[in-house]
């Protein structure tokens, strides 16, 4: 779905009302629910090999906004006062658009989405970038399983067994012997 170097701007309170174990964890406490998302997003965006960033709306908070880095490379920005997550979005469609590169923005908000469209961006929808996440996070643990299964001695049922003691000795120190 996506090319090397995309941008994709995920809108982050609309992903953990969308997303039915994040709408869990949003009830008991927020912020687990915020690192939950940040955690599933940034093992997806090393696997789809694209540039992430989550806008977390903080429009009533008084404050210039943040930004930062999470696990090196993932963007987390909370909005400027009196600037919502859809404006934060638009703006940084507006920023991050070029010949060069997708914007991918995701969100459920139907007016952001066709907003969005307008600016140059695509749109994903919550649902399917939980399924695009999910569907990296199998892909991942299928991997790893394919890499543990594969023989530690690859010579092993190749070579002779005497011819392998053999070897395993010298590895070991212990003579050719």
């Amino acid at each position: 779905m996506f090319q090397r170097e995309d941008i994709l701007l995920v809108d982050g309170y609309n992903m953990i009302g969308a997303w039915p174990e994040l709408a869990v964890l949003k009830n008991e406490k927020l912020e687990d629910a915020r690192d939950q998302l940040l955690e599933m997003l940034s093992d997806y965006q090393s696997y789809a090999g694209l540039v992430v960033i989550v806008v977390f709306d903080a429009f009533r908070v008084p404050g210039a906004g943040a930004e930062y880095r999470h696990r090196k490379k993932m963007r987390v920005v909370y909005t400027r006062e009196r600037e919502t997550a859809d404006e934060c979005i638009e703006r940084l469609v507006g920023e991050w658009t070029s010949v060069r590169r997708n914007i991918y923005v995701a969100t459920s908000d139907q007016v952001e989405q066709h907003v969005a469209f307008g600016l140059g961006a695509l749109r994903v929808s919550a649902r399917e970038l939980r399924l695009e996440v999910r569907q990296s996070r199998t892909e991942i643990q299928a991997a790893i399983r394919k890499d543990s299964q594969i023989k530690k001695n690859p010579l092993d049922g190749v070579l002779p067994e005497n011819i392998q003691r053999r070897l395993e000795r010298m590895r070991r120190g212990l003579g050719d012997s």
